[in-house]
C-alpha cells in the first residue's frame, strides 16, 4: 500500500479537503440559486421564533420580551381549563377532518378524469374552468357565498322557495357552517390542487397502458392498477403535509363567514387567538394558544410520516 504523505513539521497525516467546502465549490451556482429561499425562511420563519418565549411569560410591552417575568405554563393551563377549550378543539378538528376527507380525494379524481380526456382542447377548457376559482381572493369568495346563499335574493334559496316554500338562512345556521366552508373551498381549490397529480401522471410510462390494453384491461382497470399506483408516492407525500396542517384551518375565510349566530360552529383556535391577542391585547395567552396549535400539528406530522414510512416506504424523511 502507498505510504500516506506526512507534513514535514509535525509528522501528522495530510488533511483531506473539507467535504462541505468541496461540495459548495462544485455546485456553487445551485446554492446561489436557492440562497434567496433560505434567507427568506431564516428571516421570516426562524428569527421570529425568538418571540415564542412570551407564551411562557407575562409579556409587558414596556419591559420587552427579556424584561417580562416568567410564568411557566400558566397560560396553557388557563387555556386548557377555559370554557371555550373543548368547543375550539372540536370545531377546529371537525373542520380540518371534514376538509381532509372531502377536499383531499376530489383533486385526485379530477386529475384522473382530465388525464383520460382524449380531446386536448376540451381538457384545456376543463383545466381553465377549474383553475380559475383559485385566483379569487378570500374576500371575493365569501362575498359570492353571501350573494348566492342570501335568504332573500340568493339563487339557491330562490330554488328552495320554488320547491319547498321556506328559504334557509345558511350563513346563520351553525349546522350548515362546516359544509359551506368545506365545499366552497373544494370548489375553489380542486383544480389548482390537481396540477401536481396531473404532473405525476405524465411520468407514467405509456407502454404500461399499451401492454394493459393488449391484455384486455379496460379504462377503469388501467386507472386502478396503473395510474393510481403510479401517483401513490405523490398522494402519500401530500397526505402527510395535509395531516401536518390539520389544525391550521384558514383564519381569513372563517373570520369573514363568522357571526354571532353561527359562533357555536365557527369559533376555531385561529379566531380565538385573534380575539384574545389582537382585540383584547392578551399577547402571552394568545401566543400560548398558537404554540399549542403548532405543536399538535408538528406531532401529527411526525406520526403520520413515521406510519407512511413503515407502510409503503414513502415519507418526507
Amino acid at each position: 500500500m502507498p505510504k500516506q504523505a506526512l507534513l514535514p513539521e509535525t509528522g501528522t497525516k495530510r488533511r483531506r479537503p473539507n467535504a462541505v467546502a468541496r461540495q459548495l465549490r462544485k455546485n456553487w451556482d445551485l446554492y446561489l440559486l436557492i440562497a434567496p429561499v433560505i434567507v427568506f425562511f431564516i428571516v421570516f420563519e426562524y428569527i421570529p421564533m425568538y418571540g415564542v418565549q412570551i407564551a411562557f411569560k407575562n409579556f409587558i410591552a414596556t419591559k420587552g420580551i427579556w424584561g417580562s417575568p416568567w410564568v411557566g405554563f400558566r397560560h396553557f393551563e388557563r387555556f386548557f381549563e377555559s370554557y371555550y377549550f373543548w368547543r375550539l378543539l372540536k370545531n377546529t378538528l371537525g373542520i380540518g377532518l371534514y376538509q381532509l376527507l372531502v377536499g383531499f380525494p376530489i383533486p385526485i379524481a379530477l386529475a384522473l378524469l382530465i388525464n383520460e380526456v382524449k380531446s386536448k382542447a376540451f381538457s384545456r377548457f376543463v383545466q381553465t374552468v377549474t383553475y380559475a376559482p383559485h385566483f379569487l381572493s378570500t374576500v371575493v369568495m365569501v362575498g359570492i357565498l353571501f350573494i348566492f346563499l342570501s335568504p332573500q335574493t340568493g339563487l339557491l334559496n330562490k330554488a328552495i322557495t320554488l320547491l319547498w316554500g321556506e328559504p334557509i338562512d345558511f350563513l346563520t345556521e351553525p349546522a350548515w357552517f362546516k359544509s359551506i366552508y368545506v365545499w366552497s373551498g373544494v370548489w375553489q381549490q380542486m383544480g389548482w390542487s390537481s396540477i401536481i397529480y396531473l404532473a405525476a401522471l405524465t411520468g407514467i410510462d405509456p407502454q404500461l397502458h399499451e401492454a394493459a390494453r393488449v391484455d384486455g384491461a379496460g379504462r377503469l382497470r388501467r386507472i386502478w392498477h396503473i395510474n393510481l399506483p403510479g401517483i401513490a408516492p405523490t398522494i402519500t407525500i401530500l397526505l402527510i403535509l395535509n395531516m401536518g396542517s390539520l389544525l391550521s384551518v384558514g383564519f381569513e375565510k372563517v373570520f369573514l363567514m363568522q357571526n354571532s349566530l353561527n359562533m357555536q360552529a365557527s369559533d376555531i383556535i385561529a379566531t380565538h387567538v385573534y380575539r384574545k391577542g389582537i382585540i383584547d391585547g392578551q399577547y402571552s395567552y394568545s401566543a400560548a394558544v398558537g404554540l399549542f396549535n403548532s405543536v399538535i400539528n408538528f406531532v401529527l406530522l411526525i406520526l403520520v410520516n413515521r406510519i407512511a414510512r413503515k407502510v409503503n416506504d414513502t415519507s418526507l424523511w
